[in-house]
């Protein structure tokens, strides 16, 4: 029975994430095809900048990794390292985040 609730939990799960990118690339193409119909040309500046914003997430990710390996050499008990690890790992993405704001501010002026 154990077997059954978690393979269709990860069945769900799987689903989900399917569903959510479908509707996400109908949208997409929804909105691009309505934009043509009308005439409007889709700006490329949105695009001129994303290797800037994967850049800076994922090195936030990744400083946040370096970072929550410190974790993993304290004593602590399994429940709060795990904690501490996502938590530092979470923060240092954000701040990936923040910084990829800044610096597009500053590029686009």
């Amino acid at each position: 029975m154990e077997n059954i609730s978690e393979t269709l939990g990860g069945l769900i799960i799987v689903g989900g994430a399917v569903a959510i990118v479908y509707i996400l690339a109908r949208f997409n193409y929804l909105i691009r095809k309505a934009a043509y119909e009308r005439g409007i040309e889709l700006s490329s500046r949105q695009n001129k900048y994303r290797y800037v914003d994967y850049g800076c997430i994922l090195l936030g990710l990744g400083i946040g990794l370096a970072a929550s390996s410190f974790f993993t050499l304290l004593d602590l008990k399994e429940d709060t390292m795990d904690l501490l690890v996502w938590a530092t790992i979470l923060i240092f993405g954000a701040l990936g985040l923040i910084a990829t704001h800044f610096i597009r501010k500053t590029l686009e002026d």
